[in-house]
């Protein structure tokens, strides 16, 4: 289980939490043999954990990452009774592994909420948004990027999940995406950590 810092995510939606911070610390240390800078980083331990899940394919963190973000909602955000399905942010890259639907798919078991994952649909291709570093730029990058398949959640309430919360451009189209599209009562937002600034 990791030590974790909650944060509270302001924003279109209902009630919003990141675990934690992301990076804690980056300190430049020189440059590579192919020029490129390199830095020594410190991250959160449960920031540290989904970098290895993520980018090292590391999936012991993926059990450990599922119990931290289940024991937050049973002790200190008790939604579990109030909502009635999660989604999952679409993934911007296509992977064999995906880690935003295998860490929603445990919480889902754990809380026994049922994971939706072919309701919202992404209808536009866009830039990583990593690349695209002003929020209203963002917003406007992600305008009509989503749409909705059906009207099987209206008026019920849902739990939009994500790995990583930089600007909350994408939790807030996907969050009026919806409200207007889909005609659910309240989005609640989680991410497991949150840059430490709006970039």
């Amino acid at each position: 289980m990791a030590n974790i810092h909650p944060i509270k995510l302001k924003g279109d939606w209902f009630q919003g939490y990141a675990l934690d911070i992301h990076t804690l610390k980056s300190t430049f240390i020189g440059h590579d043999e192919y020029g490129r800078e390199v830095f020594e980083t410190k991250r959160s331990e449960i920031g540290e954990m989904l970098y290895q899940l993520k980018y090292k394919s590391e999936k012991s963190s993926l059990e450990q990452i599922i119990a931290t973000t289940v024991q937050f909602m049973n002790e200190k955000w008790p939604i579990n009774k109030t909502i009635q399905g999660i989604i999952p942010v679409p993934p911007s890259k296509t992977r064999a592994f995906q880690p935003v639907i295998q860490v929603a798919k445990g919480i889902s078991v754990a809380i026994q909420v049922p994971l939706i994952t072919n309701f919202l649909v992404k209808i536009k291709q866009t830039p990583e948004l990593k690349n695209v570093y002003n929020y209203q730029d963002r917003l406007a990058t992600l305008s009509d990027a989503f749409t909705v398949k059906n009207s099987s959640l209206a008026g019920k309430n849902v739990l939009l999940f994500d790995d990583l919360f930089r600007s909350g451009a994408t939790f807030s189209a996907i969050t009026k995406t919806l409200y207007e599209k889909g005609q659910v009562n309240l989005v609640f937002v989680l991410a497991l950590t949150k840059t430490r600034s709006k970039s």
